[in-house]
């Protein structure tokens, strides 16, 4: 009888069958019942006289933990697995509002309904304060604003980057509480 040539041990994934490096590992059959601890050989012709792999499923414990399984379909739900945790999450953005320090009321309420969607929809927002000319003697009207900012939407966010000036604009980061 001819051997198969020895293939390559699986680069991701987890190991199974002779590319299992313990001596011993604990064994799960394929009905989920613990077999306990016995020689990894012991194991693997077990699971191959059901028609099954050793496949490890827990190689940090110890003795690791290795269980009957077709290795292929535990792969291809693992990929399934993954993609759809990749599809529900959520990256987060960052949105920028633009304002100026003598800003009137109704064009503040608009930009505060924006700060206020952002918000909702789970992104950080920056605000951005813009001086210009003399405004720039008057940098504690720009602080004032920034902090009726921070009042107004303090129900639904928090402050993340207190208000600090950055050459002619004083900035602010606020996120989602």
């Amino acid at each position: 009888m001819t051997r198969r040539p020895l293939a390559p041990p699986p680069k991701n994934g987890p190991r199974f069958n002779e590319f299992i490096a313990s001596p011993k590992v604990r064994v799960i059959d394929e009905n989920g019942e613990n077999l306990g601890v016995m020689l990894t050989q012991e194991a693997m012709e077990q699971a191959a006289g059901v028609g099954l792999d050793l496949v490890e499923v827990s190689p940090n414990a110890d003795p690791p933990v290795a269980k009957f399984l077709d290795v292929g379909k535990y792969k291809y739900e693992a990929q399934k697995k993954a993609n759809a945790a990749r599809k529900s999450q959520r990256t987060q953005e960052i949105k920028e509002i633009k304002m100026r320090p003598n800003i009137d009321d109704h064009d503040y309420q608009t930009k505060m309904k924006k700060v206020h969607a952002f918000i909702e929809e789970g992104d950080k927002v920056k605000i951005t304060l813009r001086f210009r000319g003399r405004e720039l003697s008057h940098q504690q009207l720009g602080m004032a604003l920034l902090q009726r900012v921070a009042d107004d939407t303090h129900d639904d966010a928090k402050v993340e980057a207190y208000p600090r000036m950055e050459g002619r604009q004083m900035l602010m980061v606020l996120s989602p509480k």
